[in-house]
C-alpha cells in the first residue's frame, strides 16, 4: 500500500556548499549540492531559507547576483572577509574528469551565532545537509546547533575523498528523520550484502523515519517502517549530462516530504525528475516555465 507521509508546515532550511566548478578551460559553473537543491525548491515554491558562506569577491558576488535573479531569500548568506568563495578545480585526465575540492573556503566558516539568530529559523520544516559541510569544525558546529533545535534532519550522503571518514558519516547519521546515499557510499560505510537488506539494517540502526537508496541504472530504493519501495528508472531521452541529477532527485524528495506525497508516488517522481535533469548541461535549471510544467503534471501549485 502506498501510505502517504505527514505534511509539513514551514519552510525548508538548506545548509551548505555554494561553490562554483572550474573547469580547465576556463569555464565556471555555479553549483554545490545544498544550492542546487535550494535551487529547485525555490522554483517549486517552497521558500527555502539558504545558509551559506561566501567571500567577499566577484565569485561571490556572482552567487549573490543569481539568487537575487531566481528570486531566492539571500538573508542566510554570510559573508567571509578573509576566505574566499568555494571552488573545486575540475581537470580532463583520458576523457575523464578529475576534480579537486579545494581546502579552506568560505562554506567551511559559516557561523552558529549569525545562524541561530535568523528569524527564518524559527520556520523551518527540515534542515538539510550533505556530509561535506561537516568536514570543517566552524560549519559542523552551526549543524550541530541547528540539530539541538531539534528541527527534523535530512542528511544527504555524499563520500568526498579526502573529506570524509567513517566514523564521523556514521556519527552525522545519528538521530537524523530521513538520509540518502547510493549504493557505493552504503558498502563503503560498512553495510554490505543485498542492497534492500544493507539500506534496511542501515535504517533500522539508526531509527530513521525514511531512507533513500539510490542505485544508478537499477533505479532507487525507499525504505521506512511501512515496507520497502522499489522505483524503475526512467528513461532519458538526450542524455547530455548526469551532473546535478543526485541533487535534482533530493529536491524532489524533499517537495514530497514537504507535501505529504504518498511514498511510491514521491519515489517515482524524484527519479522522473532526476532523469529530465539529465537532458541538459549541469545541475540547475533557468526555464521557470519547465517547473511549473513539472508542477502541473503533479497536480501541485
Amino acid at each position: 500500500m502506498d501510505s502517504k507521509t505527514t505534511r509539513l508546515a514551514g519552510r525548508p532550511l538548506i545548509i551548505g556548499e555554494v561553490l562554483f566548478d572550474c573547469f580547465d578551460d576556463g569555464r565556471e559553473v555555479l553549483g554545490g549540492a545544498p544550492f542546487n537543491v535550494a535551487w529547485h525548491l525555490q522554483a517549486f515554491g517552497l521558500r527555502p531559507l539558504f545558509i551559506s558562506r561566501i567571500g567577499e569577491d566577484p565569485r561571490g558576488e556572482q552567487i549573490s547576483e543569481a539568487m537575487t535573479r531566481w528570486g531566492m531569500d539571500r538573508s542566510g548568506l554570510q559573508y567571509d572577509p578573509l576566505h574566499p568563495t568555494g571552488m573545486v578545480e575540475i581537470t580532463m585526465q583520458d576523457k575523464q574528469h578529475s576534480f579537486s575540492i579545494l581546502a579552506d573556503q568560505a562554506y567551511d566558516y559559516i557561523d552558529a551565532d549569525t545562524t541561530l539568530s535568523h528569524p527564518g529559523i524559527h520556520e523551518a520544516a527540515l534542515c538539510y545537509s550533505g556530509s561535506l559541510i561537516e568536514r570543517a569544525p566552524a560549519s559542523r558546529a552551526t549543524v550541530a546547533a541547528l540539530r539541538a533545535r531539534g528541527i527534523a534532519h535530512f542528511i544527504d550522503v555524499n563520500l568526498r575523498t579526502p573529506w570524509w571518514q567513517r566514523d564521523e558519516v556514521l556519527r552525522m547519521l545519528s538521530g537524523v528523520r530521513w538520509a540518502k546515499l547510493n549504493e557505493d557510499e552504503l558498502a563503503q560505510l560498512g553495510f554490505a550484502g543485498a542492497p534492500t537488506e544493507a539500506a534496511e539494517r542501515m535504517r533500522q540502526g539508526f531509527g530513521m523515519e525514511l531512507l533513500v537508496l539510490t542505485m544508478g541504472a537499477e533505479g532507487a530504493l525507499l525504505l521506512s517502517e511501512r515496507g520497502c519501495q522499489a522505483g524503475e528508472p526512467v528513461p532519458v531521452s538526450g542524455m547530455v549530462d548526469t551532473v546535478g541529477a543526485g541533487d535534482a532527485f533530493t529536491a524532489v524528495t524533499i517537495l514530497g516530504l514537504m507535501r505529504g506525497w504518498p511514498q511510491r508516488l514521491m519515489l517515482q517522481r524524484a527519479l522522473a525528475f532526476a532523469s529530465a535533469q539529465c537532458e541538459v548541461q549541469g545541475a540547475i535549471r533557468e526555464d521557470r516555465q519547465w517547473y511549473q510544467q513539472c508542477m502541473a503534471q503533479w497536480g501541485e501549485s
